[in-house]
């Protein structure tokens, strides 16, 4: 059983976590199939949401795999 996770609106992110700022986060998003945070991001009609855990997830899987997917 998963556990639930929050979804963040790209443009929100801010309010919850510094780091990284909107620049960087639109960054990730758009080279996230070359740079394994593919699975960060959710598209539902026009809005961008993160998913908050699997975000996290992802640093740590990148970090493991020596910094670059």
């Amino acid at each position: 059983m998963q556990t639930q996770t929050r979804l963040i609106p790209i443009t929100e992110w801010g309010r919850f976590h510094e780091w990284p700022p909107l620049g960087g986060l639109r960054h990730l998003r758009f080279h996230e199939a070359d740079n394994g945070f593919g699975g960060a991001f959710v598209k539902i009609g026009r809005r961008v949401l993160i998913d908050e855990r699997r975000f996290f997830e992802c640093i740590a899987e990148n970090q493991e795999a020596g910094g670059h997917a």
